[in-house]
């Protein structure tokens, strides 16, 4: 309960907060502590994105990071850091997640979700669920209010009643956008996630990742997001959350292979991290792109599609953002 309130504390005064201007930027050097996040990988063109629209998503994408920084600035856990920025980024309509959740074949948002503590590998999350307003906080209450790691459906959302996690209507996601997307989606059906990865003062990691899924998806369609090992893992080595093609992340079970990578290889953070996404899902087809950290602060941005929404923030209170290559 504790944890919770400072999250809800910290994102109420993340809007107030004196902030530096943000630096756009497609590198990270190593920090003492901060987070990285991801806001989705995928044919991202500059043509394709008004200037309007595209300040709009940076300004997302920086109060997400402002959202992380002031809990862990103020003592919080790479928990509670992954938690703040997701809520930001799952309230934005920008991103594939929460409020901004594509649309299934049957025309219904179906969302996902998972959260990982480094210190303990304790984990929780969600999966097609309906009517939760930030699975993010649904996912971690899997984890610390029960003794499960994975709930689906009905029953994460009777968890949720349990928990005191808001609920909203149906309605709450439709927005336009995601709407006219479900309408082309058999010429070209979308993916994309928001995640984040973070490093606390005490050294503890942590990942944390949600989506809608794949625009169009059909029979209960489950992608990477909320599969621990996939989509979202961190141990004491380091963090890593994915976004892409969910299939592929899922069969060669991406965010674990990276850190086992520097585990038992001796890889460094970067160059287990393009191992993976760079050469053997590129080999395969594999469209995404992952972010991670590793315990001494080093980070990896690596996404072999035109672009990915990311940024990072160190303990100098810098957000740095990006889209592009």
């Amino acid at each position: 309960m504790r944890s919770l309130v400072l999250v809800v504390a910290v994102l109420a005064a993340c809007g107030a907060s004196s902030a530096k201007p943000p630096v756009a930027s497609t590198n990270a050097p190593a920090m003492h502590w901060g987070l990285v996040l991801h806001g989705g990988a995928g044919a991202i063109a500059r043509d394709k994105l008004t200037p309007e629209r595209e300040a709009a998503i940076r300004a997302a994408l920086e109060q997400a990071l402002r959202a992380g920084h002031d809990a862990l600035a103020h003592g919080g856990s790479s928990l509670d850091a992954v938690t703040a920025a997701i809520v930001i980024l799952e309230d934005s309509p920008y991103f594939n997640a929460g409020k901004g959740a594509v649309f299934t074949h049957d025309g219904v948002n179906e969302l996902d979700a998972a959260i990982m503590n480094g210190k303990t590998r304790t984990a929780g999350a969600v999966a097609g669920v309906r009517t939760i307003k930030n699975p993010i906080l649904l996912a971690r209450a899997v984890m610390e209010k029960s003794r499960h790691v994975m709930l689906v459906g009905a029953g994460a959302e009777e968890l949720a009643g349990i928990a005191g996690i808001e609920k909203v209507d149906p309605s709450y996601f439709r927005t336009e956008e995601r709407w006219q997307e479900l309408q082309n989606a058999l010429k070209n059906d979308k993916f994309g996630t928001v995640g984040v990865v973070a490093l606390d003062k005490s050294g503890g990691l942590a990942a944390g990742t949600s989506t809608g899924g794949l625009t169009n998806k059909r029979y209960g369609r489950v992608g990477d997001s909320p599969i621990i090992g996939a989509g979202t893992y961190a141990d004491d080595h380091c963090a890593v959350s994915a976004t892409g093609h969910g299939e592929f992340f899922i069969r060669y079970t991406v965010a674990r292979d990276i850190c086992a990578r520097l585990e038992y290889a001796g890889r460094t953070l970067v160059q287990a991290a393009d191992d993976v996404v760079m050469d053997e899902l590129v080999h395969v087809g594999g469209e995404g792109g992952v972010i991670a950290m590793d315990q001494e602060g080093h980070v990896a941005m690596p996404f072999n599609t035109p672009g990915m929404y990311r940024g990072y923030i160190g303990d100098d209170g810098v957000p740095h953002v990006d889209i592009y290559r």
